[in-house]
C-alpha cells in the first residue's frame, strides 16, 4: 500500500496544523486548567470548513474522505486533547450517523448544519448500569401517537452540554435483544424533559465536557426516528467501526505532541556540559517513542483507506485503536520522564499528554474490549 499522502490531504494537514499552532497551542493548558469548552476555536474550525470533512459538499461538507478526517483529528490532538476529543465525538459519534442512516430531510435539518460548523454534535449509547457491555440498556422509547417518548439515564456523553443534536439510544422491543435498540434524533434546546445532571471533573481532557444526562419523559416526533425500530445497534457497530479510527488518529496526534515536547526539551537542556539528547538512555528513549508513533500513524492510515474503500474495517480499526491509544499513553509517560521534573509540572505539556492520553485506552470501547473484537474477528 502506497502512504504518501495525496496533495488536496497534506495541504489540509498544512493549514490545521498552521491554525493549531496559531490559535489552538497559546490557550491548550489555560482551557484545560478553566475546564472551558473552547467555542471559539470551534467556530474557527467551521470558518475554516473543518467541522464537516468526511461529508459531501453538497450537504454542507468539505467532501473530504475519512483519512483526511483523520489527518485532521491527529493535528488537533498533537496540540489540545480536549479540543481533539469534542471533535471527533462530534464528526465520528454526533454527525456521521446521521449521514449515514438518516433520511435526505434529517440530513438536511440536522446533519447539514453540524457539517457547516452552526452547531455541536453528540451521540448518547453509555449508562451507568451497562459499562464495557453497551448493549445492557435501560433507556426506554415508547411510541405515543406519532411521538416516541424517551425514559433514562446517559452517562459519559462527550458534548451533552453544548451540543445542539444528542443521538440517543434507546430500547423500542424488550424482548428483542440487540434487535430491540433504536435511535433517536434529540434536541437538548427545545425538547423538554432533556437535562444534564453531571459535568464531570476529570484527570484529564477538562476543555471537553463530559456529562451524564437525564430524560424524562422527552418526547420527539417519530420523524426524528434514525432508520428502522430496532437498527439501533447494528448502527451502533457500524458507527464505531469509524469512531475507533477517530481515537487511533487523536491518539497518535496526543503521542506526536508529547514526542515534540520531549525531543526540544532534550536538545536544549545540558547536563555535564552536553544536551541530555546525547546521553544514550534519553536518546533511546526517544528514538523508541519514532518508532511507536510511526507504527500507530501507519496502522490509522491504513485504517482508514480501507474505510474509504468501503471495505470490513472491524478488524482493522480495532487494531489501529488499540495499539494507538497504548503507544499514547506510553509516549507520553516517557516524554514526562525525559523532562523530569519539570515534565511533573504543568509549565510544560508532557503531564497534559499524559492525562489526556489515559482515555484513549477506555473510550470507544476499553483495551480489553479491542482483544475481545479482535479475538472474534479471528475466529477464536
Amino acid at each position: 500500500m502506497d502512504f504518501t499522502l495525496p496533495d488536496e490531504h497534506e495541504m489540509i494537514q498544512g493549514v490545521v496544523r498552521d491554525f493549531c499552532e496559531a490559535e489552538l497551542a497559546p490557550i491548550a493548558q489555560e482551557i484545560e486548567d478553566d475546564h472551558r469548552f473552547p467555542e471559539e476555536i470551534f467556530a474557527e474550525l467551521g470558518e475554516l470548513d473543518l467541522m464537516g470533512v468526511p461529508v459531501d459538499a453538497d450537504r454542507g461538507g468539505a467532501g473530504g474522505d475519512y483519512l483526511m478526517y483523520a489527518l485532521v483529528a491527529e493535528e488537533i490532538g498533537r496540540v489540545s486533547g480536549s479540543v481533539g476529543l469534542s471533535y471527533v465525538a462530534h464528526t465520528s459519534l454526533g454527525m456521521m450517523p446521521i449521514v449515514n442512516f438518516g433520511t435526505e430531510k434529517q440530513i438536511e435539518e440536522w446533519a447539514r448544519p453540524l457539517a457547516e460548523g452552526e452547531g455541536i454534535g453528540a451521540w448518547a449509547l453509555t449508562e451507568p448500569s451497562s459499562g464495557s457491555d453497551a448493549s445492557d440498556m435501560d433507556t426506554m422509547a415508547e411510541k405515543s401517537g406519532d411521538e416516541y417518548v424517551l425514559d433514562g439515564t446517559k452517562q459519559f456523553i462527550t458534548n451533552a452540554n453544548v451540543a445542539n443534536s444528542v443521538l440517543v439510544k434507546a430500547v423500542t422491543d424488550p424482548d428483542a435483544g440487540y434487535d430491540g435498540i433504536s435511535t433517536f434524533i434529540v434536541d437538548p434546546d427545545k425538547d423538554d424533559g432533556f437535562e444534564v445532571s453531571t459535568v464531570w471533573d476529570k484527570m484529564g481532557l477538562n476543555a471537553s465536557p463530559t456529562c451524564e444526562i437525564q430524560l424524562d419523559d422527552v418526547r420527539v416526533p417519530d420523524d426524528r426516528l434514525l432508520g428502522e425500530e430496532g437498527d439501533g445497534w447494528e448502527q451502533t457497530r457500524k458507527t464505531l467501526d469509524g469512531g475507533r479510527i477517530s481515537i487511533a488518529a487523536l491518539s497518535t496526534g496526543l503521542a506526536q505532541g508529547a514526542f515534540e515536547a520531549a525531543r526540544e526539551y532534550a536538545t536544549d537542556r545540558e547536563q555535564f556540559d552536553q544536551p541530555i539528547s546525547e546521553f544514550d538512555a534519553v536518546r533511546d528513549m526517544i528514538v523508541s517513542m519514532d518508532r511507536k508513533i510511526e507504527r500507530a500513524r501507519l496502522l490509522t492510515h491504513k485504517a482508514a483507506t480501507t474505510y474509504d474503500d468501503g471495505e470490513d474495517v472491524t478488524r482493522l480499526s480495532s487494531l489501529a485503536k488499540l495499539d494507538a491509544s497504548e503507544i499514547s499513553r506510553e509516549v507520553a509517560e516517557d516524554a514526562v520522564q525525559v523532562l523530569g521534573g519539570y515534565g511533573y509540572t504543568t509549565d510544560f505539556a508532557p503531564q497534559r499528554f499524559y492525562r489526556d492520553a489515559k482515555l484513549m485506552e477506555i473510550g470507544e470501547g476499553t483495551s480489553e474490549i479491542q482483544h475481545l473484537v479482535l479475538g472474534r474477528e479471528l475466529g477464536l
